[in-house]
């Protein structure tokens, strides 16, 4: 069932409901393994994971660079789709950063995308996607600036940067679900620092990095926060 490299993935659309199901539980599972085992993971690691035969993931993904993209893709999406909810659905901008934030937290955003990154090359559509998902989040962050909720250091990178450094999952005998917990916590804990009532005067030291110094980087040195969220868990572009 293997297939020449540079195929593309079956895309959703049209997929009956059974087989959109399975591209989906694909995806789940093959953003779980990468995070804990590398995006080199077996594939046949992705489709016990997923509940599925290997044949049904090749179906999907013809092979390891189109399943690598569809990730990305995916995680980008959801990453814009979360922080345009939380932008439309929260009157306060810093709830809705905070809730941005732990969703990203849950899809596992920033702790996948530095592993795509550099496997993956940016064609138009993730280039475009990737921009779409930014807007939200920038948004958010100036409506909490102007509020006066967040304080003024912050930069939109240290969002997605914050994200990178929680969504690693703990060395040692943690389990996935203590590990998930202990990351919402610091994660609240990690608000309160962001909160302008926590500026007390004294500025960060630097560098302020915004999400355009993110992408600038190099590849092979830069971590994608949401999709590296911001996600690029931080940016989003």
């Amino acid at each position: 069932m293997r297939r020449e490299p540079g195929t593309s993935a079956v895309r959703p659309r049209g997929l009956r409901a059974d087989a959109r199901r399975n591209r989906e539980r694909l995806l789940a599972a093959a953003r779980d393994v990468f995070v804990e085992h590398g995006a080199d993971a077996p594939l046949d690691d992705v489709a016990r994971r997923a509940g599925v035969g290997i044949a049904t993931l090749y179906r999907h993904f013809p092979d390891r660079p189109a399943l690598l993209r569809e990730v990305a893709l995916d995680l980008i999406g959801r990453s814009a789709d979360e922080a345009g909810k939380a932008l439309a659905e929260e009157p306060d901008a810093f709830v809705a950063l905070g809730r941005y934030m732990h969703r990203a937290l849950d899809l596992r955003i920033a702790a996948v995308m530095p592993e795509l990154i550099g496997r993956i090359g940016m064609d138009d559509e993730l280039r475009a996607a990737r921009a779409a998902s930014v807007g939200p989040l920038d948004q958010i962050i100036a409506a909490a600036r102007a509020d006066g909720s967040l304080r003024p250091d912050v930069a939109s990178g240290d969002v997605g940067l914050l994200l990178v450094r929680l969504t690693r999952p703990l060395p040692g005998g943690f389990s996935p679900e203590v590990d998930k917990r202990l990351a919402h916590r610091h994660l609240d804990l990690l608000l309160d620092g962001l909160r302008s009532s926590a500026h007390r005067g004294t500025p960060l030291p630097d560098p302020a990095m915004t999400l355009d110094d993110l992408a600038r980087m190099p590849a092979s040195r830069r971590p994608d926060p949401a999709s590296s969220p911001p996600l690029d868990g931080g940016e989003v572009q």
